[in-house]
């Protein structure tokens, strides 16, 4: 064993999204809503207000990419490597519009994704999201 010598890092970036009550535009938001990402790179939904969760969208998901599912209250950190879109919600305030968007990579399914039909608030939400990209 090497004692004070390591390799370097091959781990990829970490980037956190606050799961709030209330964001700059309306209430119950992930901030930000929309995040860039290479493959290999961490998310980190972080619970700065209690009552959220984060959660897959299967509608938007890309093809062999694994869904995630964290509890209320607690934060997850997930690494994404499937390139794609990948849309996630919280599920106490789906309907409400607490919804976003993880892009890794080349956004492989975005076509596949606009056309996913999302209830209420969340279809709203997502729509404009997509339109974004």
């Amino acid at each position: 064993m090497l004692i004070g010598w390591s390799r370097p890092s091959m781990a990829g970036e970490t980037v956190e999204i606050k799961m709030l009550n209330k964001g700059a535009d309306r209430y119950m938001v992930f901030e930000p809503e929309v995040v860039r990402i290479k493959p290999g790179d961490t998310i980190k939904f972080v619970a700065a207000d209690k009552g959220h969760n984060a959660v897959t969208i299967k509608e938007l998901l890309p093809t062999g990419a694994e869904p995630f599912r964290g509890k209320i209250n607690e934060e997850l950190a997930i690494t994404l490597s499937t390139p794609g879109v990948y849309g996630f919600r919280c599920d106490p305030h789906y309907t409400l519009g607490m919804v976003g968007l993880v892009i890794v990579g080349e956004p492989t399914n975005l076509d596949a994704a606009k056309q996913a039909k999302l209830p209420g608030k969340a279809g709203e939400v997502m729509t404009k999201l997509l339109g974004s990209l």
